[in-house]
């Protein structure tokens, strides 16, 4: 099996014989011992149960039956999404032993289409964070060069897709975690409209801004893992019953007519040069394909960090008031003399990590007594003028195209300073904000310090128009070659330290 196969030619080849579920694992597992011992993309794998899973789907195979869309297809999961092999740690010393009683949906619907999940990769804690650093099991590096992050959180996910460890990875987005790391790693992440995919096992970080997506070597990967995905779920009461369309069908529809557009805030010189370099690359690339390239504006831009940064946190503090080491989490010894508040105060501060801390706080405070209105509320009216100006934004255009990051990768420990780190997700945001759906695909390449880096293009669309969006992904896709270049893990393996 090839290092950087899509869904579609392994399971063909499963389908036919010329190679088995069961190889297909064996091969993840085998590269995931050589190289992971540098990258640290994942926390656990499970060789047992992928290879008795992997050898059912081929002993089905091998009865005529058809065991599904994702016939054999490795796949690996964030280690904040619910899984009943295993444990769901949340890169937290805190759940560092939980094991889930149930799967998440998402999880439970890959098993049914055929996929087999072989482990948990890396996340910062509780998904809070955009270099996969601040995880209590160590940092992921990027496998383009490992003295760099990967992005995060979904960091984990993102860096063993791009160095071909697994096919296809879950990962989840708060406010870019899924499109950011896919961008630094050179790969395809989708962040879903709101409700799109059930959260129905995704441990809460931000309740209204949380959803699962996938990661992949490409467009169709990714539509096809959506497709699956997707849906309606009893136990999630905020997933939506819109139908779930084949996300295959017209994927290469020309994009002729289309109108697409970019804000002006996005073409910022700010940015670093080769992230705009790519941009009016991309901007080319369309118009070359028949598509209008219209400017929009979205001014609240500047404003999506700090009104991420009341909100998210706020829902943070109370989704994670339960861990308590009382009723979840992490159980601190007591001294002598210490009473049930000590408890609570040595659990969190053992269990939690700093920017855990940080974030709970923040939210802590923006909710208090005295600063609700101040703070909270007024993010509360900020986001609906986000929402309304895409609105407006979107009745010029079909979608909008932009940058992912602002940066390639950084370096390991380059942003100590929170606010620094906070600014990286400054393109992203605003679509969680919004609840609208958004894909990142390989744009181009940095040339920085002797590495060369990835850069991620950003496309959004209205929300449940993931249709169109996989569409006009799609179109780039075929016009470049940005996403056909991988990572050099040989030579990766030799940089880090």
């Amino acid at each position: 099996m090839s290092d950087h196969q899509t869904i579609s030619e392994l399971t063909a080849a499963v389908r036919s014989g010329r190679t088995t579920a069961s190889d297909a694992v064996a091969g993840c597992l085998q590269r995931i011992d050589t190289h992971d011992r540098v990258l640290n993309c994942f926390r656990e794998t499970w060789p047992e149960a992928a290879l008795a899973s992997a050898r059912e789907i081929d002993r089905r195979i091998a009865a005529g039956e058809d065991p599904g869309p994702l016939a054999g297809v490795p796949i690996a999961i964030k280690d904040n999404i619910a899984t009943t092999t295993g444990t769901t740690a949340c890169g937290s010393r805190m759940l560092e032993s939980y094991r889930s009683p149930f799967a998440a949906t998402a999880v439970r619907r890959l098993v049914d289409a055929g996929a087999v999940p072989i482990g948990k990769t890396n996340c910062d804690e509780f998904a809070m964070g955009s270099s996969t650093e601040h995880c209590a099991f160590g940092a992921t590096r990027n496998p383009w060069d490992p003295d760099r992050v990967p992005g995060g959180s979904s960091g984990g996910s993102a860096a063993a897709v791009a160095a071909g460890l697994c096919p296809v990875a879950l990962g989840s987005d708060t406010g870019g975690s899924i499109r950011q790391p896919a961008a630094m790693c050179g790969i395809v992440g989708v962040k879903p409209s709101y409700g799109r995919v059930s959260r129905y096992g995704l441990v809460a970080f931000g309740s209204s801004l949380d959803q699962i997506g996938p990661l992949t070597g490409c467009v169709a990967d990714a539509a096809l893992l959506l497709g699956v995905i997707a849906g309606r779920d009893r136990h999630d009461s905020t997933s939506s019953d819109h139908a779930v369309p084949d996300y295959l069908e017209g994927l290469d529809e020309p994009v002729a007519g289309l109108r697409l557009g970019v804000p002006k805030q996005y073409a910022d010189p700010a940015n670093d040069e080769s992230v705009n370099r790519a941009l009016d690359e991309a901007c080319e690339v369309y118009r070359d394909l028949g598509a209008e390239i219209v400017e929009v504006d979205l001014p609240l831009t500047r404003y999506g960090v700090a009104t991420y940064y009341v909100i998210a946190p706020a829902e943070a503090s109370s989704n994670l008031a339960r861990y308590d080491g009382i009723r979840y989490g992490r159980r601190a010894t007591l001294a002598a003399g210490e009473n049930l508040d000590d408890l609570y105060a040595r659990s969190r501060a053992e269990g939690f990590g700093p920017e855990v801390q940080r974030r709970i706080m923040i939210g802590t405070y923006a909710l208090s007594a005295g600063y609700y209105d101040a703070y909270y509320g007024r993010a509360l009216q900020v986001r609906r003028l986000i929402s309304e100006e895409y609105d407006r934004a979107f009745a010029k255009c079909d979608a909008i195209i932009g940058p992912t990051s602002p940066i390639p990768a950084f370096r390991l420990g380059e942003k100590a300073d929170p606010l620094t780190m906070y600014l990286c997700d400054v393109y992203t945001l605003n679509t969680n904000i919004a609840g609208i759906c958004a894909i990142s695909l390989p744009g181009g390449f940095a040339e920085t310090d002797g590495a060369t880096l990835p850069v991620g293009i950003q496309i959004q669309c209205p929300a449940f128009d993931e249709t169109r969006l996989f569409r006009i992904a799609r179109m780039h896709e075929r016009a470049v070659t940005h996403g056909r270049r991988r990572p050099d893990l040989a030579g990766a393996a030799g940089n880090g330290s």
